[in-house]
């Protein structure tokens, strides 16, 4: 099985840049691992702007995808929740599952109809760039959750 991560815009806090490589390289161990930044709007019209981020977000969903949306109103779930998802999934056959950041002023209607599950982080609001980081930390702990790993302790 293949992750695949988009977002928009790049994540300009070194700090946090820093602490998403870091978990990316560790996630790598486990499953092949792909980000893909898009290209942010800034036209000023912030539905221009969310229909352009998501159109770009939605040309680069994969078919046969699972494709998850980050979503203030998703289902919320444990980490051993997710790990029992990414194993479902990957005991499934899944070939990708794609996990969609949208931009700060959310995404469409439409590409939010494409996607198969709306994951919710957190009731709290995130940073877009924290998220990135939690979302991948939340990734690898799965993962080490599947394979018994002491770091979920």
């Amino acid at each position: 099985m293949r992750l695949r991560v988009i977002w928009t815009g790049k994540t300009r806090d070194a700090h946090l840049r820093a602490l998403a490589d870091d978990y990316l390289k560790r996630l790598s161990r486990f499953v092949k691992c792909e980000i893909a930044v898009l290209g942010e709007s800034r036209s000023g019209d912030k539905k221009v702007d969310i229909d352009k981020d998501s159109r770009r977000i939605s040309d680069g969903l994969h078919e046969g995808a699972v494709n998850v949306l980050l979503d203030p109103q998703g289902t919320e779930w444990t980490s051993e929740q997710l790990a029992e998802e990414m194993q479902r999934w990957q005991d499934g056959g899944t070939k990708e599952v794609t996990f969609i950041v949208g931009g700060p002023n959310g995404v469409s209607s439409a590409l939010s109809a494409r996607v198969s599950k709306r994951w919710s982080l957190s009731r709290l609001t995130l940073t877009h760039e924290m998220a990135r980081v939690v979302l991948l930390e939340q990734l690898y702990r799965a993962y080490t959750i599947i394979h018994g790993l002491p770091y979920q302790k």
